[in-house]
């Protein structure tokens, strides 16, 4: 019993660094932030921040770890019907499902991607997001989606504007107040990768 306790102050302490830190990138940016404005915010002393991080850049990283990882498991998981949707005769079902989970996930933790994605977060988190979608959407696993046989541009450059699409596209839905619920901007995303913009924009029928 006693594990679960010492398990669930953990989750709640970091739950608070977390939070403190969306509002202070929010008020001051990152770069500004010192380790004892996170503290004071987060009603925490000194060594209980460093018993978990080693700065406030190691807190950074593990956070945006985490949201990766997280990422990376519901992509692995719906892999299967996407690659098996995109063989029928209705592909752009092949990503709505995993583009559903995602958002969902995105919703849930809506406060810290705001806030490292926005002009004050972390601007390095955007290319290791796209280097991680690089791996996802066509690494070297024989599960990626993309194989490289089939290209007709360079595999680089392709996933680079995937990855740069749907992080801008995530961006404005986060920055405009995620009015849409996540299974419409599944639906926004789902068309315009799958048709493409100028199909999205209604000039190629």
């Amino acid at each position: 019993m006693r594990e679960n306790n010492t398990d669930l102050r953990v989750i709640r302490t970091k739950e608070s660094i977390r939070d403190a830190l969306v509002e202070l990138i929010d008020e001051k940016g990152f770069e500004a932030i010192t380790v004892k404005d996170i503290t004071t915010r987060a009603k925490i002393n000194r060594g209980t921040f460093y018993a978990h991080y080693q700065d406030k850049y190691d807190l950074m990283t593990k956070f945006e770890e985490e949201i990766m990882f997280e990422m990376s498991r519901i992509a692995k998981q719906n892999f299967p019907g996407v690659i098996a949707a995109l063989g029928t005769n209705s592909p752009t079902l092949a990503p709505f499902s995993l583009a559903v989970s995602l958002f969902e996930y995105l919703n849930e933790n809506n406060g810290f991607m705001k806030a490292v994605l926005g002009p004050k977060g972390d601007l390095s988190f955007q290319t290791r997001l796209k280097d991680f979608m690089w791996k996802t959407i066509y690494g070297n696993d024989v599960n990626a989606i993309i194989k490289e046989e089939n290209l007709l541009v360079p595999g680089q450059y392709l996933v680079s504007y995937i990855a740069s699409a749907h992080i801008g596209v995530i961006q404005q839905w986060l920055n405009s107040g995620m009015k849409e619920s996540p299974q419409e901007m599944a639906r926004i995303i789902s068309t315009i990768t799958v048709n493409g913009p100028l199909f999205a924009a209604g000039l190629k029928k």
